[in-house]
């Protein structure tokens, strides 16, 4: 297992705010790499408790990419800070989404795929709110 530092996401012209993402780890394949997927983490966890689990996983062709979302005040927590890449407004299927924060988990995401080789597949994955983040990418689409 391997780790890069934070990187500091500021989302282009539009971005109002930067968010500095933790360490992000990384389980090579223990065979022949065929794929790589990006692994999210849940609301107030991080890569590392993801990354070892997965290693434990009998996937040994495929490459996990573990971020740390930016730790960020969560307004139902009461600005408690946590980490997650979305504000949580407020636990509703009308709540708004906290598009900036999202745009940023993109861009990240797409530049840690950015470097892997071009005949591997890719894959981006997750649990609870690093699902949530998936899915509500257009990018992804």
């Amino acid at each position: 297992m391997s780790f890069s530092g934070p990187s500091i996401i500021s989302g282009g012209k539009t971005a109002r705010r930067a968010f500095e993402f933790g360490r992000t780890y990384v389980v090579r394949p223990k065979g022949k790499h065929l794929a790589t997927v990006v692994w999210l983490h849940g609301l107030g966890d991080n890569g590392s408790r993801g990354s070892q689990l997965l290693e434990t996983l009998p996937l040994p062709n495929i490459k996990w990419i573990c971020p740390t979302a930016p730790t960020r005040p969560i307004t139902v927590f009461g600005g408690f800070p946590s980490t997650a890449c979305d504000l949580i407004g407020e636990l509703s299927e009308n709540a708004p989404d906290d598009v900036e924060g999202f745009d940023a988990a993109a861009a990240h995401i797409a530049n840690l795929l950015s470097t892997e080789p071009a005949d591997i597949k890719l894959g981006i994955g997750g649990f609870s709110m690093g699902a949530a983040t998936y899915i509500l990418q257009p990018a992804f689409l």
